[in-house]
């Protein structure tokens, strides 16, 4: 019930928005009572919740998926990128909840767990890029961490709006633009390194 109760939640967010969304008219949709809903994920924000916890399970795989088999950092990280565009794509009702904060409860466990292993992803990406498996990022790197995901994720907003459709140009241009992320990562690994060795001296 619960799975046919986030279908049904899924269908009624893409047609009528979070605004026109109802806990009634998800029980109505997936065929069950009206008190199904709440007693399952309490109240909308609950349903809702659930909703963005799978988007970001959703992300996850997809980019899991893209970078498989694949050793190299660079292409590791080009990889997700396209995994990150694609999710948005082939999910775009769930990308958008995913990232609407405002109607979410962002305490509950599911979301935050899920949410922090999205970002896991693409953290573990540049620190490879860096050469730091093992370190956690700060400073420069986490800036670049910053830019990466303000790239991928607005040019997923842009795919998804149609501002892009004049351009003739689709999710592969992503590849091109993580080329400047990609040096911008090597040179802020070089220059803390040279810091850290500075420091030692």
């Amino acid at each position: 019930m619960r799975r046919a109760l986030l279908a049904s939640a899924e269908m009624v967010l893409a047609e009528r928005g979070v605004e026109g969304f109802t806990l009634r008219e998800c029980a109505r949709r997936a065929g069950v009572s009206h008190a199904a809903p709440a007693h399952h994920f309490g109240d909308v924000t609950g349903l809702l919740t659930a909703l963005a916890a799978l988007g970001f399970e959703t992300l996850i795989a997809a980019m899991q998926e893209a970078r498989a088999g694949i050793e190299d950092p660079t292409e590791r990280l080009r990889a997700i990128g396209r995994g990150y565009v694609a999710f948005a794509r082939d999910y775009p009702e769930r990308f958008q909840l995913t990232f609407d904060w405002h109607r979410l409860n962002h305490e509950d466990p599911a979301l935050r767990a899920a949410g922090g292993a999205a970002f896991e992803e693409l953290e573990t990406a540049i620190r490879l890029v860096a050469g730091m498996p093992d370190e956690p990022l700060e400073g420069d790197l986490l800036a670049d961490l910053v830019h990466t995901w303000s790239l991928v994720h607005g040019f997923s907003h842009l795919l998804l709006s149609g501002q892009l459709d004049h351009t003739g140009t689709g999710e592969r241009v992503i590849t091109d633009l993580l080329e400047g992320v990609i040096a911008r990562v090597r040179v802020s690994a070089h220059s803390g390194a040279r810091k850290r060795s500075d420091k030692g001296m």
